[in-house]
């Protein structure tokens, strides 16, 4: 299958990011796009959390919940985001104008691919070893690791975003640099043009 962005990761930054892009569906730029997310979250570091300090989320929100409604969100509002489920990410090999993505269980191609997975070791996705360095963020002690980037972007149409991009474990700081990334892209679609979806009353 052919995506011209497909995210890799279904914890916040990941779902943040498709929710994004899949909001701008009716823009004339993005209309014929195909987004696609990969929705390993086995690892996720939500599926043991519990917030209370997020705005918009109920005091004692778990995190086990967002992934389960964060998924029904996606699939309600803008269902033509494909989400693919029970495959991990086993490799990512640049072709040039795109990148082939291996999984367990199929092989896809996208023209732009986001990393939203966590950082914690071991990172086992191939192709990518060249970018790993110690987390900037994190506490040395944990041992933690990110992809090296530059706002996000690690080389041309491979993003990273979360805490795999440097940033810290904070559910509002994930959230916000997944959609930074989508806008990132929308950008790109709109030929340079700077680009933001919001919803009106």
């Amino acid at each position: 299958m052919l995506f011209d962005a497909l995210i890799i990761g279904g914890g916040v930054s990941g779902m943040q990011c498709a929710l994004v892009l899949g909001s701008a569906k009716k823009k004339p730029f993005a209309t014929d796009k195909n987004v696609g997310i990969i929705l390993h979250q086995r690892n996720s570091h939500l599926q043991n959390a519990l917030f209370n300090n997020v705005l918009g989320l109920k005091a004692e929100t778990l995190g086990a919940d967002i992934l389960e409604s964060g998924k029904k969100q996606l699939e309600s509002q803008y269902p033509h985001v494909n989400q693919i489920e029970n495959e991990k990410v086993l490799s990512i090999v640049d072709l040039n104008d795109g990148y082939k993505i291996t999984t367990t269980k199929n092989e896809y191609h996208s023209k732009i691919v986001v990393i939203a997975l966590n950082y914690s070791k071991p990172f086992l996705i191939q192709g990518l070893e060249q970018y790993i360095i110690p987390h900037t963020r994190a506490n040395p002690k944990k041992d933690r690791v990110q992809l090296k980037n530059s706002n996000h972007l690690i080389k041309k149409g491979l993003y990273a975003c979360g805490t795999i991009a440097g940033w810290r474990s904070q559910f509002a700081i994930a959230a916000g640099s997944g959609a930074s990334v989508a806008t990132d892209i929308l950008t790109l679609w709109n030929d340079g043009n700077h680009t933001k979806v919001h919803d009106k009353v």
